[in-house]
């Protein structure tokens, strides 16, 4: 796709006139639009922000709950307002790489966003149902190679973290496992534990009490070191699996053009409410990591999953259809 053609698929998202970026920010509320429903792990973190931003800059922080299209309609709707004062707290994939799956989707993220902080992160799990006799990642391959066609992997959709880190594993080995999408990772969780599904790669905390409970059992973790909560469990980077740490996580972005002033002391503020320790204690508890970083941080992180999940979209035809 060239890039005339992404900047006339992006233009519907974002208005004309310049952002109304004033000198005295916030001179009325603060709109956070989230991406999915209240008491979800993102609308946690957005909330404790919202009250230790209210503290800070003495304007309300109003949370607005936009659930759907995986994250992206809350995004849409932040770009779409274009008034100074509205952000977005959206996870990867709305946030990086949506649009390489989906040419249709109303914004570029690493063109159309200001990255401002990465609030949180997890891993992903490689988990499986207990029932089936592997063990380990090795095990799990060679089962595949033995049994084609048997086994199906589940994810939230094409394209979504979850079925790119299968999509991937899949080809580099050449394994013919069947993709299964799903409402919603619950519901993912439930077919493995009952073991109408074979093989997942689901965020840590979706699958941490089913792994305690033995109700399903976990071969390895995407992140760049072993979890606390699972200590037994490699990395897939210690199997020697190519590629890159792979997390879900939470950001905070603003629209193109927010002020690089504004961009650092939201940052800034952002860090210290991840770091309050009511916001430190329940993104843990769901099996995040509460961070808090730089705009560069975030930016950065945008551009290696856009790099490295662009070429593997590419090498693979992935599309909305797949």
């Amino acid at each position: 796709m060239t890039a005339t053609r992404r900047a006339a698929l992006a233009l519907p998202a974002l208005a004309l006139a310049t952002p109304a970026w004033a000198q005295s920010w916030p001179e009325r509320p603060v709109r956070i639009t989230v991406g999915f429903p209240a008491g979800s792990t993102p609308d946690i973190a957005a909330r404790a922000m919202a009250v230790h931003l209210e503290s800070v800059l003495g304007q309300p922080m109003v949370v607005d709950n936009r659930p759907g299209a995986g994250g992206s309609i809350a995004v849409d709707a932040m770009l779409r307002a274009n008034d100074g004062h509205t952000l977005a707290v959206t996870i990867g994939g709305p946030g990086s790489t949506a649009r390489l799956v989906n040419p249709q989707l109303p914004y570029d993220p690493p063109v159309d966003l200001a990255p401002i902080s990465l609030l949180a992160r997890l891993p992903f799990v490689l988990a499986v149902t207990p029932s089936l006799p592997v063990r380990s990642v090795r095990e799990l391959i060679e089962y595949a190679r033995a049994n084609p066609g048997r086994l199906n992997f589940g994810s939230i959709g094409v394209g979504t973290l979850g079925h790119l880190v299968m999509a991937e594993f899949n080809a580099r080995h050449s394994l013919d496992m069947t993709h299964v999408t799903y409402r919603s990772v619950p519901q993912s969780v439930t077919e493995i534990v009952a073991g109408r599904l074979e093989v997942m790669a689901a965020t840590a905390g979706a699958v941490l009490g089913q792994l305690s409970a033995g109700e399903a059992r976990a071969l390895a973790v995407t992140g760049e070191a072993r979890m606390t909560q699972l200590p037994d469990v490699p990395t897939l980077l210690e199997l020697g699996e190519p590629g890159i740490p792979v997390y879900g996580w939470i950001g905070l972005f603003g629209p193109r053009g927010m002020p690089a002033e504004r961009i650092a002391r939201l940052a800034s503020e952002a860090t210290r409410a991840m770091a309050a320790p009511e916001t430190n204690r329940a993104l843990t508890t769901a099996g995040f990591e509460p961070l808090g970083t730089t705009p560069d941080a975030l930016a950065a992180l945008v551009r290696t999953e856009v790099n490295h999940w662009g070429e593997v979209i590419r090498r693979l035809d992935i599309r909305p259809e797949s």
